[in-house]
């Protein structure tokens, strides 16, 4: 008689992820994911020859990565709620008829904002590795020629892996953990 498999429920029992440490996934296997996060630029309101000049700059950084890597785009969702409740703050402190009126103004954008599930979206350059010393000598690596190309960059946070697994694991849909719907 065969013996029948049994199988986890749970999406995160599969996940082969030891743990989350300082900016780093460490594998079951003791690989090591981790990257740099890009900031967004807008070139397309650049001067064309600058857009040209940047765009020529990171095919060269893209062609000198000698290891495997993955491009991430990560969205996450905008939290306002902090600036709603400034702005609330302020609307009760003033006064001028006027100046409320541009407060309400901004509490609506922002309400509006919050109704449409704006996300920031975020970018990524992630590789694995096992050597801690060869994993910081990449990531400044990477951080020197995402410069020179004229984006600016940084090693990815815990928060940042987060961010990525939970857009991963859920499809890119929005979590509500925590959070109570009415």
């Amino acid at each position: 008689m065969a013996k029948k498999k049994t199988t986890s429920r749970y999406t995160v029992d599969n996940v082969p992820i030891q743990s989350i440490t300082n900016g780093v996934i460490i594998l079951n296997n003791k690989e090591k994911v981790t990257g740099v996060k890009i900031m967004p630029r807008n070139i397309f309101i650049l001067e064309q020859d600058m857009q040209d000049s940047i765009i020529s700059n990171l095919k060269n950084v893209y062609n000198v990565i000698d290891y495997e890597f993955w491009i991430i785009a990560a969205d996450r969702p905008v939290d306002i709620n902090v600036y709603l409740s400034q702005l609330q703050l302020l609307y009760n402190n003033v006064q001028d008829n006027a100046r409320r009126k541009l407060i309400v103004d901004d509490i609506n954008k922002a309400n509006m904002f919050m109704s449409n599930n704006v996300v920031d979206t975020e970018y990524y350059l992630l590789f694995k590795e096992k050597d801690s010393d060869l994993i910081q000598k990449r990531i400044r690596t990477l951080i020197n020629a995402f410069a020179s190309a004229g984006l600016t960059c940084r090693q990815t946070t815990n928060d940042d892996l987060r961010v990525i697994l939970d857009n991963f694991l859920n499809g890119g849909q929005t979590t509500t953990f925590g959070t109570v719907m009415s």
